[in-house]
């Protein structure tokens, strides 16, 4: 079966246009600085600096565009424990009862009440790739990983869109764990057997 290209996604946040405009002033645009894996999602320029309510700082986070419903910032673990966030493992999107921060601008500062998340194991399908791997949209499986630190990672959401095109979208604690960069390639597996 074909294999599936993997993306390494650092620290990120997501901007509501009206946070946009409080952190970077009225009227402002997202400047692209470079196009993502998935049609019409890009990184931005533009970065802001995001604190916990422990008052720990994470400087310089990187916002991707384009805006969206409701602002949100996506962490590692890692990052979790050493700058004391609480952020659940979420699907993107999914803010309800997440973690806080506040995002602080040039031109301002927006306190979010939730939004602080870990973004979970996903792979982004079209609709002609999800018929061809098998998978349905909301669909849980695993992936097989080869090379030095091989293994199996569980727990992977199948997300199947017209919009979106084939990528495995990893955090850096998972990347690093298995050895895997940006552009390597895992397969999928829908079940397996553990021997006892």
């Amino acid at each position: 079966m074909k294999k599936i290209p993997v993306g390494i996604s650092g620290r990120h946040l997501h901007l509501t246009q009206e946070h946009l405009e409080i952190l970077f002033g009225k009227g402002y645009q997202l400047t692209i600085m470079k196009d993502l894996s998935q049609p019409g999602q890009y990184a931005a320029e533009e970065k802001v600096d995001v604190v916990s309510p422990a008052g720990k700082l994470l400087a310089g986070v990187r916002i991707l565009g384009p805006v969206r419903p409701a602002s949100q910032v996506e962490i590692s673990r890692s990052d979790a424990l050493r700058y004391k966030f609480d952020a659940p493992v979420r699907s993107s999107g999914d803010v309800k009862g997440s973690g806080a921060a506040t995002l602080i601008g040039p031109k301002g500062q927006v306190e979010i009440k939730e939004g602080v998340i870990i973004a979970d194991r996903h792979i982004h399908f079209s609709l002609e790739e999800g018929i061809e791997f098998g998978v349905t949209d909301r669909q849980v499986v695993s992936l097989k990983v080869s090379g030095i630190k091989a293994g199996i990672l569980d727990n992977v959401l199948c997300r199947v869109h017209a919009s979106f095109k084939l990528d495995c979208h990893l955090d850096t604690d998972d990347g690093s764990a298995f050895m895997l960069n940006t552009g390597d390639e895992v397969e999928l597996v829908k079940s397996y057997q553990i021997i006892e």
